[in-house]
């Protein structure tokens, strides 16, 4: 279990760190899951609820600043340490196996990253136009709008299904 959950949580932290590539985009996801993890800390641990909140306040604030066009930026240090709250808060909870519906945005951006090197490794060619697949949207000509619009609503949408999950356990 924990060397398994070593590798997940160091591959999902580093996923939120390549999430952050446009415009309000990692900030927002992290936003998400974060209203996410403010609603269930009530059932699951109420004591945390001071965390979550205070993550949704920060997060709120930053992003009127970061959204398109961004005024200030992230960086590794921010993005990283919202991998880690969001991995650590699912390993808490002990919701592990949900956090590849909330992280989804993180497992798909990490998982473009990892198939275009292992494919342009073995055949020179590429599968993505770019990666992480933000990127490739951006280069298909997709707005960075659209993309944070697309990726904010699969992790709503993730974070409902992950939330009935929770509800289910009760």
């Amino acid at each position: 279990y924990y060397l398994l959950m070593s590798i997940v949580l160091v591959y999902f932290i580093n996923g939120a760190n390549l999430t952050d590539g446009i415009d309000g985009l990692a900030g927002s996801v992290a936003l998400v899951i974060m209203v996410f993890f403010t609603i269930v800390s009530d059932m699951l641990d109420p004591a945390t609820i001071y965390i979550c909140t205070a993550a949704v306040g920060a997060l709120t604030a930053f992003l009127i600043f970061n959204f398109h066009p961004a005024k200030i930026f992230m960086g590794d240090t921010g993005s990283l340490y919202l991998g880690g709250l969001v991995c650590g808060l699912t390993v808490l909870y002990r919701m592990e196996l949900l956090l590849f519906l909330i992280g989804f945005v993180y497992l798909i951006e990490g998982l473009s990253v990892m198939l275009q090197v292992a494919y342009f490794k073995k055949t020179g060619k590429r599968i993505f136009k770019m990666a992480p697949l933000h990127h490739h949207f951006e280069m298909n000509g997709w707005s960075e709008v659209k993309i944070w619009t697309v990726f904010v609503s699969v992790t709503c949408v993730m974070c409902i299904l992950a939330g009935i999950g929770v509800m289910n356990r009760f």
